[in-house]
């Protein structure tokens, strides 16, 4: 019996591939490459290229392989662009969801564990965010992943399926032995970004936006290391495996970190001086996002490893100073 992971040669699909494979699973992993890297995927996993809103190709993933469950992580997820091409979005997330679990169903898989995001809460009514709070999306990516998650529930209705939607906040940090990392074009998360100042290839790091409702005017976050979020994943596809019903959970470290506050703390880990400069903000953007993870952790025994912000920033230093450029060299 094999595990599937749908977008499995992306940042945080390679590392949860990564850890089902040191954990001795056997692993499947596909890919249509529009964003994830080839390389990133663990050479004891079989690797198939292709795109999940193709029935066909969905169709031979699971005749050519015995699938026990599924992790799906394939889709787009940039919150700015899809609020410049919506429709993209819609074509890609829904589309490739709808097309997944139509043949999912026809094949009798019926165990999924999905990739959703905090973006589906939207601006928090309070913080940190619970599990049954309002979900009232302020962007279009949350949208589409909560309009996924919906459909699950109700092709669990109709057919039996059952799934677990993980709800996580920002994902960082690298692989502790910097074997892989995170590595996006065009690259839109701030930890990334504010280490290519020390890296050389930028000049200074923007902050969007300094007039939010924070105790310094820069949005919270709630960051997570990408190995936790692996664990988390894992723990919930065995949760499944063991009969659990559907569910939802919040994953981050319950924790929140101001714009200005990773900056500095990227400084320190870097020692580079690293200039901000002051950009206005940007749309979608609520002013704090930060889980409460009492209910994963009390269900599934999830217990984060790499819970403080200096190590998590130390991980993806040693990874992009060893990676410049990513995958490509």
């Amino acid at each position: 019996m094999s595990i599937l992971i749908l977008g499995g040669a992306g940042y945080i699909g390679s590392h949860t591939a990564l850890a089902l494979v040191n954990a001795g699973c056997d692993v499947v992993v596909a890919d249509s490459l529009e964003t994830g890297f080839r390389a990133a995927v663990p050479a004891k996993a079989r690797f198939y290229q292709g795109d999940i809103r193709q029935r066909t190709f969905c169709d031979s993933l699971f005749e050519n392989e015995h699938i026990e469950g599924v992790i799906h992580f394939a889709a787009n997820s940039q919150v700015g662009e899809s609020m410049t091409n919506p429709l993209k979005y819609y074509a890609n997330n829904m589309g490739g969801t709808r097309v997944l679990l139509e043949s999912m169903v026809a094949h009798g898989v019926g165990k999924i564990v999905f990739s959703s995001t905090a973006a589906t809460y939207g601006e928090p009514e309070r913080v940190p965010i619970l599990e049954t709070d309002k979900t009232e999306p302020t962007n279009c990516y949350g949208e589409t992943k909560l309009s996924m998650e919906k459909m699950m529930k109700w092709t669990s209705v109709a057919h039996g399926l059952r799934y677990v939607a993980l709800r996580y906040f920002n994902a960082c940090g690298a692989q502790p032995d910097s074997s892989i990392g995170e590595a996006h074009n065009p690259e839109t998360h701030l930890i990334p970004l504010i280490l290519q100042v020390p890296n050389g290839q930028r000049g200074m790091i923007s902050i969007f936006g300094d007039d939010y409702p924070t105790p310094d005017g820069t949005c919270i976050r709630d960051y997570i290391h990408v190995c936790d979020l692996a664990q988390a994943h894992i723990l919930a596809l065995n949760y499944l495996m063991d009969g659990g019903e559907n569910n939802v959970f919040n994953l981050g470290n319950g924790v929140g970190f101001s714009v200005k506050e990773v900056i500095e703390e990227t400084r320190s880990v870097t020692g580079h001086a690293i200039p901000a400069v002051m950009q206005p903000r940007r749309a979608g953007d609520p002013a704090q996002l930060i889980a409460s993870s009492e209910k994963i952790k009390s269900v599934l025994g999830w217990k984060p490893e790499y819970a403080d912000l200096h190590t998590i920033i130390e991980t993806a230093w040693n990874w992009h100073k060893a990676h410049p450029n990513g995958y490509e060299g």
